[in-house]
Parts: structure tokens; sequence; C-alpha cells
């Protein structure tokens, strides 16, 4: 049976199994997808705690939910940072990003459609988990490409080290565990 790790945040307990990584290290994985009630109420808290801003940008997938109901609770829209080009993005942006529960190197694209939405703006990152900060480094680049500008970065959690950093806004922490 595979080891649990139980999580409170925004007020909920949740039952977050746990995966190895590597050979000297396991995450618990904290999945959004199909909780209503842990999306509904980790928008509502993140929100009282976020700096005020005009646009949400996210990277795909898991943040998706969370950037969703933000900008729904707050009236203003989300942007999600692709991991393919599409084809109905025209002249994409481009950022290249490896994170901790990917095993390969991935890239972040914006179409000039999204771009425009972000140019101009104060965008507010949204992710699930931040953890070593890659994700979030992207995206702050695609902001950067897009022109507009990074006011916060907030996620529900904030993963290892992560929860040392004082220039992102999150609920809880999350602990790594290494064996």
């Amino acid at each position: 049976m595979a080891e649990k790790y139980t999580l409170n945040v925004a007020g909920l307990t949740r039952e977050l199994t746990r995966y190895p990584v590597n050979d000297k290290l396991d995450i618990a994985a904290f999945i959004m997808f199909s909780d209503v009630e842990l999306t509904v109420r980790c928008a509502e808290e993140l929100l009282k705690k976020v700096t005020d801003f005009d646009i949400i940008l996210t990277s795909e997938a898991k943040g998706i939910p969370l950037a969703y109901e933000m900008a729904r609770q707050s009236g203003k829209n989300y942007v999600v940072a692709r991991k393919s080009v599409k084809v109905y993005m025209t002249n994409p942006v481009s950022v290249n990003v490896k994170s901790i529960t990917t095993k390969n190197e991935q890239t972040l694209h914006l179409g000039d459609e999204k771009a425009t939405l972000i140019k101009g703006k104060k965008v507010l990152i949204v992710d699930d988990v931040i953890s070593t900060g890659e994700s979030l480094s992207a995206m702050e680049q695609l902001i950067e490409k897009a022109g507009g500008t990074v006011v916060q970065a907030c996620a529900a959690l904030a993963e290892g080290d992560a929860a040392d950093r004082t220039d992102i806004v999150f609920l809880e922490k999350l602990p790594l565990f290494f064996k």
C-alpha cells in the first residue's frame, strides 16, 4: 500500500499519495483535478492574499482549475501557457522549463492572441504547487516577452524549500520526503 500524507489546506483535509521522483526522494501528489470543493476554497483563500492584478497566467495543465476558479471569482480573465504549439497559435513566444514532476524538459508557448491579452497588464501567476520555481521562472519570462508585468506569483502549496521564499504567496507548505 502506498504511503499517504495528510494535507490541511483552505479548511479542508485531503490524503495525498506519495510517489517516488527518484531513489532518494518522494513527493506527495497534489492533484486539484476533479476536486471542485478544494479548488473553490483554495481560490477563495488565495484571492484574499494576492495583490491587485489585471489578468492571470497559468501553465498547462494542473494549474488550470485553480486559475479558472480565481478568474471566475475575481471577474478577471486568465491565460494558459500551452505545452505545445497549436495550429491556431500565430507567432508563438516560447520558453523552456524543467519541472520536478516531469521527466523531460518542456516548452511553454503563448500565441499572439494570448500575448496581446497580457501586453501592458499586471499579471498574477497562478499554479497549484510551486516547488523548484522552474515553471514560475518560465511563466515570468513569457510575461516579459509578451510585454506584461508580473505583480505576484501564487499557489495553493509551496513544496520543499519554496516554502521559505518571500516572493510568493501560498496557502500551505508541502514537505518533500527524503529517503
